[in-house]
């Protein structure tokens, strides 16, 4: 089992969950996040004075996947949330980790069938 840890953009999670539903993962969480990294933020405008912001906003996708599903998943984010055939800076990055134990708290079934 792996936890899948992928850091988008917003205007790519109703995609990425709609792929992700077509490969047959359809239970994962999604958190509002703020990041900097080498975008280096941007400027943006409010009634006609410019800003900068340093901290874009960024979409938190978090995945419990059985180890049949992983490369499929990657894959699929890859995919989808890339900007154009190349990418570019601030796409996102997914995080890989290993997850020793999965315990649905309703039912207390344990191990891969809790994913």
């Amino acid at each position: 089992m792996r936890m899948l840890i992928a850091i988008i953009q917003p205007t790519k999670l109703r995609a990425v969950q709609e792929a992700l539903g077509k490969i047959g993962v359809e239970r994962f969480t999604v958190c509002d996040a703020h990041g900097y990294a080498r975008q280096r933020g941007q400027t943006e405008s409010y009634r006609g004075i410019e800003y900068q912001v340093h901290l874009l906003r960024k979409v938190v996708i978090e995945i419990a996947v059985n180890d049949d599903f992983v490369e499929r998943t990657i894959d699929t984010l890859q995919e989808i949330a890339r900007s154009g055939v190349a990418g570019e800076f601030g796409d996102g990055k997914i995080f890989l980790l290993p997850l020793t134990e999965v315990i649905e708290i309703g039912s207390g079934q344990r191990g891969k069938g809790a994913v």
